[in-house]
């Protein structure tokens, strides 16, 4: 099967919305909503969006929704924007039948979150990704977030992941940035880093990486973007500036688990997303409040 040179995978940019799913009154997707939220991210800095991520609710979301997401923004949206599909999961074959779907349809890319809960060995980490990779040509991003499937994606396994042609980065959520350093040093050239977490993007673009994938971005995607920009063009203090101005956003939208606190915020801004589904629940009241402080000293809602 042909694969993908690693350079093709750069025009996907700098800034992927991991986006959230929306939901009707009763919390059936809503496409409609859908659509207006992908217009609203690609007008405000998003170089791509991410579907059926973690904050896409992928764990609640069914096969037959993914597909629908996918097929929805591919075909309304695919000229506009990047449509990356999170097809992911602990089973390998799911994986690949999922991600096979998602080629059919035309998806620009792929994102496969580290195997949950079974806690695979790093060799079957390496075989998991090997194995999807073998039968899709799309590219694929490996996903690192150790804090939600209790298994880290080791330096040394990433590296030898990035020897694989179609596999051309990697989101790292990790919070590691020895390791996230030792993947830019030893990677294959070409291949990508993501930071996973808003945080940590710009620590992790001084050790040499990309860009992010990011949940902020649903707020302020073109400042994030400026901040990369910065970087990239030598302005590090403007950038290191807007990092510390934006650094209580970065981290009050984790205040509880994501995406609550995000789904809360873009409806307080009048961009309706519904709810999540359970066993996701709306936030206390202390927390509520505690965000809507933040939201509002960043003028991102009025009051």
């Amino acid at each position: 099967m042909a694969k993908v040179a690693k350079s093709s995978i750069a025009d996907i940019g700098e800034v992927i919305t991991a986006m959230v799913t929306p939901f009707d009154e009763g919390l059936n997707l809503d496409l409609e909503a859908c659509g207006r939220l992908i217009e609203y991210l690609i007008e405000n800095g998003s170089d791509g969006v991410l579907l059926s991520g973690t904050t896409g609710e992928s764990p609640t979301l069914s096969d037959e929704e993914k597909l629908s997401l996918f097929r929805f923004a591919k075909e309304s949206y695919g000229n506009k924007t990047k449509i990356i599909a999170g097809t992911g999961s602990n089973d390998t074959k799911h994986s690949i039948e999922l991600s096979k779907e998602a080629e059919k349809i035309g998806v620009d890319c792929l994102l496969l979150v580290t195997p949950y809960y079974n806690k695979p060995t790093q060799w079957g980490l390496y075989k998991h990704f090997e194995a999807i990779a073998r039968e899709v040509s799309l590219p694929i991003i490996v996903y690192n977030v150790p804090s939600r499937t209790s298994c880290n994606i080791s330096s040394k396994i990433c590296v030898e992941l990035s020897k694989i042609d179609n596999i051309v980065g990697v989101k790292e959520a990790s919070g590691d940035l020895k390791q996230i350093s030792e993947i830019v040093r030893d990677s294959q050239e070409g291949f990508l880093v993501f930071s996973g977490n808003d945080g940590e993007t710009l620590p992790i673009l001084s050790v040499g990486g990309y860009g992010v994938i990011s949940v902020a971005s649903h707020l302020i995607g073109r400042e994030i973007k400026k901040m990369i920009s910065c970087f990239k063009q030598g302005r590090v203090k403007e950038a290191s500036e807007l990092h510390s101005y934006w650094l209580d956003l970065f981290y009050s939208i984790f205040i509880t688990t994501n995406p609550i606190p995000v789904k809360e915020a873009l409806n307080l801004k009048g961009i309706k997303v519904g709810s999540t589904r359970p066993p996701l629940y709306p936030m206390d009241e202390r927390q509520s409040k505690e965000f809507r402080d933040i939201l509002l000293k960043y003028k991102i809602i009025s009051g």
